[in-house]
């Protein structure tokens, strides 16, 4: 069943649409210059088919947070959408004041403008309604000069700020193509996978990984979890594998006795779908060293997968129908201890799976690699995507849902 309308049930030429999009850039700390322009392009195909409809779209975005050093103007993110693009994308300095009606009322169709960074209103700060972020002003005088709102800020859908949700109460809203293509993604791997479903969960944050684990193998999503990165390591240590003091220590900045309980619980419960490596690889004063379970505790912090844990769960991914890959298997940013990473990478993109992958670790690392365009999906959201894990609601797809409900009633 339809749940949120997207740019398909909008006539939108002509019309003034407010595009809140996800534009929050990599900046270089001394010049605040661009590094990496990714989720600019991200956003491309949404605006690139308003604006061969000859919408006039306004766009509104953020820049890092008051306080932040990266919390910024969006001049510079105008001059780069206007390159992509391929005609001047103008910017206002001001959000819906004077200046911001006066330079909306003059745009033609085909024109593009981007207002100043929405975190400068302390309204933006702020967890609210809908309803309530409605009757703020900024909302109350926009929506008075535009005909529709469409969100494609999938970075940041977990939020509940009155840009992102309170237009939705006012106005005909969609999902522009972005927000569209990581739902469709994200609900092929959750919803009604091809089996077998692998889920592969790694990376530096493990306290959300139980609670993903416990939820797609209790819900039947996935089929097997495999384990890598500090995920790995708070698993062995709950069954049992004295890691090493090194290792040990940089898990406890986050394993609790509450999540060794969690983790012991799931083992017990799950264990058989739960795949965990069977060897590692330490780092032995610079140099990369591969250990048995077996040979350990060691005095050095494991800082990859070992081989045969390559080759064992090269294997199970060979037979997955979908394959959802969330954090990297080691510090994959020296060459020395990225050989999980990129060979876990490199099986999943060869299995012929639909494959998906999240998270700006592993995203980056899937750059580094040369896998980028090789998975089926890559997800932009960081924040976005663990909430999705976890399965609650998204308060920008609420909102969207709520204007669909409306729009419908309207008929």
């Amino acid at each position: 069943m339809k749940e949120f309308c997207t740019l398909d049930d909008f006539d939108v030429g002509g019309k003034t649409v407010i595009l809140r999009v996800d534009i929050n850039c990599p900046l270089n700390q001394g010049t605040l210059e661009i590094e990496d322009d990714n989720r600019i392009k991200q956003i491309m195909p949404t605006l690139r088919e308003l604006n061969q409809k000859k919408a006039k779209v306004v766009i509104i975005a953020h820049q890092g947070r008051p306080g932040d050093w990266d919390f910024c103007s969006l001049e510079s993110h105008a001059k780069i959408l206007s390159k992509h693009l391929g005609k001047e994308v103008k910017y206002v300095d001001d959000l819906y004041g004077e200046k911001a009606i006066a330079a909306i009322r003059a745009m033609r169709p085909g024109d593009v403008l981007v207002l100043k960074n929405v975190r400068e209103l302390a309204c933006e700060q702020e967890k609210r309604s809908m309803e309530d972020h409605a009757q703020e002003e900024m909302v109350q005088v926009l929506s008075k000069v535009a005909d529709i709102y469409v969100s494609d800020a999938f970075g940041a859908a977990h939020r509940a700020q009155c840009s992102l949700i309170g237009f939705q109460a006012v106005m005909p809203s969609a999902a522009g193509r972005l927000m569209e293509k990581e739902l469709t993604a994200l609900s092929t791997v959750f919803d009604d996978p091809a089996r077998p479903c692998i889920f592969v969960l790694g990376g530096s944050k493990f306290s959300d990984s139980i609670k993903v684990i416990d939820r797609v193998l209790t819900k039947k999503i996935a089929d097997k979890v495999i384990l890598v990165g500090l995920s790995a390591s708070a698993f062995l240590k709950a069954k049992g594998v004295d890691l090493g003091q090194d290792s040990e220590e940089i898990l406890s900045k986050e394993f609790t006795p509450e999540n060794l309980e969690a983790a012991k619980k799931l083992l017990a419960e799950k264990g058989e779908n739960i795949i965990l490596p069977v060897d590692v690889a330490v780092d032995q004063e610079g140099r990369r060293v591969d250990l048995d379970l077996t040979q350990l505790p060691n005095d050095y912090p494991i800082f990859d997968i070992g081989p045969r844990s390559v080759e064992k769960f090269r294997k199970v991914l060979a037979t997955a129908g979908t394959i959802f890959m969330s954090g990297p298997a080691g510090v994959f940013e020296r060459e020395e201890f990225a050989l999980g990473t990129r060979e876990l990478m490199k099986a999943a993109v060869e299995s012929g799976a639909y494959t998906v992958i999240g998270g700006g670790h592993t995203v980056s690392a899937s750059e580094k690699f040369g896998f980028y365009n090789k998975f089926s999906y890559v997800s932009t959201g960081g924040g976005a995507l663990e909430t999705y894990l976890l399965g609650k609601k998204m308060p920008v797809v609420e909102a969207l849902r709520v204007s669909y409900l409306r729009e419908e009633k309207c008929k």
